[in-house]
């Protein structure tokens, strides 16, 4: 089916690794940045007031309801309208506000949720609506020049009880694609089709799905189906068909390239099934492309006859948010994943202040704009799934580093945003058993699965090619506890859920010795990630066709895959019932609590391995989660409730 490879993932991976993570684009306001004053008052920027909504316990009381079983209210899910006129702001609020908007010379979109109205302007025309001056600053050490306020944004009277926050005053931060690949060329393949055409899936081999190459690194989503017993599903007819998948992403890409990967694998799927829809103004072809290919690839070839819709926007402002609330409030979609993310202490008003020293975390937009989505989506009965990240359980590593000399970030335990929101999907990682060697050294193999860090290899490497030639801390699968989101209700019960660590500081070595910019709380109760787990180690990784990345390529991984491989999933456990799935999360813990592992349950227990923190365990941990699926026993419990 493919070429063979002579493995050089380890390497490869690193390179990328280290290559596309701008420190200065995730740390402009943690590293000294010069003030260039007043940014050009003409330029152009989209803005997004976010409007708070009503009822918000009464909501969230709502959701629970509408996944449990023989509730009323059970699986009984709002359309669009229904949403905003229960929770969404009132005719008087968005008068209001469209009147503020009117008196800066700004005019205003209101989304069918009634949660945000959309509206674009100048620089000017935004630093006196809401009387502060956006300034310009470059980033003293890479030179990255971006725009933010040069002091907090005023919400006069008269909207400030109905606008949670402005967004997109300020470009000081770029979203993290959550995805490690190996771009050399020994990770080139040749794609082939294995299968004939055929007017719809056949039957599988009681071996399993034809698609699947059982080669570590260059794994399809055949294999996937292999390793997490989706093929009774396939053997039904079960398929996705009649249900839609979005992705929402910040890289456009070529729809060619998720043809030829299902193409290539001998997967038939749904012609002409993919839409993309660009919110403000849509994303580029760029370097994050691949990460929308294998989004659509995995999504789309697990549900291989559902609908795919790419909502794609700018790495820039409030884009990122705005994306996800188009997604939910058109409504389209039964099903959703993102594999962006950044550290949810990146929210906390302490990073916006060189030198603070307090646990501020009254800045936190964007972590209650995503919450506002999410539970919308979830009333909806639309399930969200996102990447936790890849820099194990030291979530700033990826984007800060790490060391001691000036100039340098320490490492505390973090997590992704917004994987972290209690109400989103959490994607965790594992490990596969496989064999490897490198070098000179000898091969070892990983028995069971386990989970995802490259602990394992930093041993390999300091035993037999030599102590500190390579630092690979801390790649592994994203996982912990939130210290801004308490503990939700479907955790309370569960056994291993734990609670922040104490002493927990990001810190910055100057040249005049350590600066904290922030302290965590410790033993602060908080909502464990991830929820549910599965492979995304690059060394057990898998094929992504993407023309800016040269082709077909193997040797990828990261949680970016697990996100859209649950959306995949989603869909087609969607077809299976014949309704929404809803949120994920108050179903499985459930279930999880109340039948826990074994050959007839719907989980997997991970026990092995770790995310250089927090280690695999019986039932949860915060390394894997719940561990990963049994999607054919899992539907089953699904359909029997």
């Amino acid at each position: 089916m493919l070429a063979t490879l002579h493995r050089k993932t380890l390497a490869a991976s690193l390179t990328l690794l280290l290559a596309t993570a701008s420190t200065a684009s995730f740390a402009a306001g943690m590293k000294p940045a010069a003030d260039l004053g007043a940014a050009n008052a003409n330029q152009k920027v989209n803005v997004t007031l976010v409007l708070k909504l009503h009822n918000q316990q009464q909501l969230e009381q709502f959701v629970q309801q509408t996944v449990t079983p023989g509730h009323p209210n059970y699986r009984r899910f709002l359309t669009t309208a229904q949403f905003a006129d229960k929770y969404g702001a009132t005719d008087q609020e968005i008068k209001r506000v469209q009147d503020f908007l009117r008196q800066n010379g700004l005019t205003g979109t209101l989304l069918p949720n009634r949660m945000a109205i959309r509206t674009s302007g100048t620089i000017s025309q935004f630093a006196t609506a809401f009387q502060t001056p956006i300034h310009n600053y470059v980033s003293k050490e890479s030179g990255d020049v971006f725009h933010r306020p040069a002091k907090a944004p005023v919400l006069p009277s008269s909207i400030a009880d109905t606008v949670l926050v402005a967004s997109g005053l300020s470009n000081e931060h770029k979203v993290l694609s959550h995805r490690i690949t190996t771009p050399d060329k020994a990770t080139q393949v040749s794609m082939q089709a294995t299968a004939k055409t055929q007017a719809k899936l056949a039957p599988l081999p009681a071996d399993g799905h034809p698609a699947a190459t059982g080669v570590p690194g260059e794994y399809t989503v055949g294999d996937v189906a292999n390793l997490y017993n989706i093929n009774p599903l396939y053997a039904r007819g079960v398929t996705g068909k009649g249900t839609t998948v979005a992705i929402v992403t910040l890289s456009d890409f070529f729809e060619e390239d998720a043809q030829a990967y299902w193409d290539g694998i001998g997967l038939v799927t749904k012609p002409h099934r993919i839409t993309k829809v660009p919110v403000d103004g849509g994303a580029p072809i760029d370097g994050g492309s691949g990460e929308t290919s294998l989004d659509v690839e995995q999504a789309g070839g697990l549900a291989p006859e559902a609908d795919i819709l790419v909502y794609h926007a700018p790495n820039s402002g409030s884009s990122f948010t705005n994306a996800a609330l188009q997604a939910v409030s058109d409504n389209v979609a039964d099903t959703i994943s993102t594999s962006w993310g950044l550290p949810e202490i990146y929210n906390f008003a302490a990073l916006n202040v060189d030198g603070a020293k307090n646990t501020d975390t009254t800045d936190v937009g964007d972590l209650q704009i995503w919450h506002q989505i999410l539970l919308e989506a979830a009333a909806q009965g639309q399930s969200f799934f996102a990447a936790t990240g890849d820099s194990g359980a030291y979530d700033t590593v990826r984007g800060l580093g790490h060391g001691t000399e000036p100039g340098t970030f320490n490492a505390p335990l973090t997590v992704d945003s917004p994987a972290s929101d209690p109400f989103m999907t959490a994607a965790g990682g594992t490990t596969v058993p496989f064999s490897y060697a490198f070098r000179n050294g000898p091969t070892e193999s990983i028995t069971k699965e386990q989970v995802w860090g490259w602990d394992y290899l930093q041993n390999y490497f300091d035993k037999y090619v030599g102590q500190g030639v390579i630092d690979l801390y801390s790649v592994g699968a994203g996982g912990g506890v939130s210290v801004y989101w308490k503990r939700p209700f479907y955790q309370l019960f569960t056994s291993g859920i734990r609670n922040s660590e104490k002493n927990q500081t990001l810190t910055y070595n100057d040249t005049t010795g350590p600066q904290v910019l922030l302290k965590l709380p410790g033993n602060f109760h908080g909502r464990n990630l991830p929820d549910i787990s599965l492979n995304a180690d690059p060394e057990t990784g898998y094929i992504v066709v993407s023309t800016v990345d040269g082709g077909a390529t193997a040797g990828n991984g990261g949680t970016s895959f697990v996100a859209p491989q649950l959306n995949g999933i989603s869909a087609l456990l969607t077809q299976s019932s014949g309704r929404r799935v809803g949120f994920w999360n108050p179903q499985v813990y459930a279930l999880q609590n109340i039948f826990g592992y074994g050959k007839w349950t719907g989980f997997n227990d991970i026990r092995q391995g770790d995310n250089w923190f927090y280690h695999g365990s019986g039932g949860y941990e915060p390394g894997s989660g719940i561990g990963t699926l049994n999607v054919a026993n899992f539907d089953l419990f699904l359909r029997a409730f």
